[in-house]
């Protein structure tokens, strides 16, 4: 018998596995609300520099929008939409 740790969901907003709900610790503020989409974009974008330092930042910015645009909270957000 094997002890394998399942999650039975995903963050919607960025992907992680959870336990339960729609959102993880890190995209939510103090009252469990999805953060708004500046400070998850910014959050998103600091992650993705931390993973690969030497890329240019404006690969990485699109990068993330294009990650986001895929994610349940995010599909359809204007400013994905719009490019900006």
């Amino acid at each position: 018998m094997t002890h394998a740790t399942t999650h039975s969901a995903t963050c919607e907003s960025c992907g992680m596995p959870i336990e339960s709900g729609q959102y993880c610790e890190y995209c939510t503020d103090s009252d469990g609300n999805l953060q708004d989409f500046d400070t998850r974009f910014e959050a998103m974008v600091g992650w993705q520099r931390r993973r690969h330092p030497d890329q240019p930042q404006a690969d990485i910015e699109a990068q993330t929008r294009e990650y986001m645009a895929s994610m349940p909270a995010w599909r359809g957000h204007p400013r994905l939409l719009a490019g900006s």
